[in-house]
């Protein structure tokens, strides 16, 4: 599946490399935009939910969204777009 993570970060000059770590630990990734990962995984929405929330400050957002072979627009570059059509099908 993949899923789509975007998060506000609260906290000026906190070191979020956890953060990041643990996204890139997802089979494939694809982060472009500042705040925004693209990841295929196996795992679902809340178990992802659950491993970001330890990584992050309670006053930190985060929305994870199932967007395997559902409807969507937008403006990126090719690379992304290829990167969903191909990674949605693993």
């Amino acid at each position: 599946m993949i899923l789509l993570v975007t998060y506000d970060l609260k906290k000026p000059g906190k070191d979020y490399t956890s953060l990041y770590n643990l996204l890139k630990t997802a089979p494939h990734w694809w982060h472009y935009m500042e705040s925004v990962w693209i990841i295929q995984t196996t795992e679902t929405v809340d178990m992802w939910n659950t491993k970001i929330a330890a990584v992050i400050d309670q006053n930190d957002l985060v929305l994870i969204v199932d967007i395997t072979k559902r409807p969507r627009q937008g403006r990126l570059i090719k690379e992304a777009w290829d990167w969903i059509r191909t990674n949605e099908n693993l």
